[in-house]
């Protein structure tokens, strides 16, 4: 396993545990649970924006960074044995993965919620 493979699962483990660092208080604090299932008619935080969907677009920003940068590399010529091209290719794999399950997530965290404080009004015909 090269060097740049090793900064990176390095990076990936620092970055994962400021994420897991700021969302485990969130849930806590904002997610109304009732037996261990969310209440999402009495959970708003899923229908505004919040520090989570900010950093999750820093994520994403990052990503881009680090996929254009590697395509830099490319084009230069560089080669799987250069330890910056085995960094970015490990953080753009990494990071992509992780920006798509939240952004997936997200949307079908938000559509219960919608669904569960509109639920009622809707449900008269």
């Amino acid at each position: 396993m090269g060097i740049g493979y090793i900064i990176s699962l390095s990076i990936t483990a620092v970055l994962i545990f400021i994420i897991m660092a700021i969302a485990i208080p969130m849930d806590k604090k904002y997610i109304v649970r009732e037996n261990r299932k969310i209440n999402f008619k009495k959970t708003t935080i899923y229908l505004r924006w919040n520090v989570f969907d900010t950093m999750t677009v820093c994520v994403a920003a990052y990503t881009i960074i680090c996929v254009q940068v590697l395509n830099v590399l490319i084009m230069n010529g560089a080669t799987i044995e250069n330890p910056w091209v085995q960094f970015f290719t490990n953080q753009a794999q990494a990071w992509v993965i992780v920006t798509v399950a939240y952004f997936a997530t997200r949307v079908s965290l938000t559509l219960k919620c919608i669904k569960a404080q509109l639920g009622d009004r809707h449900d008269v015909d």
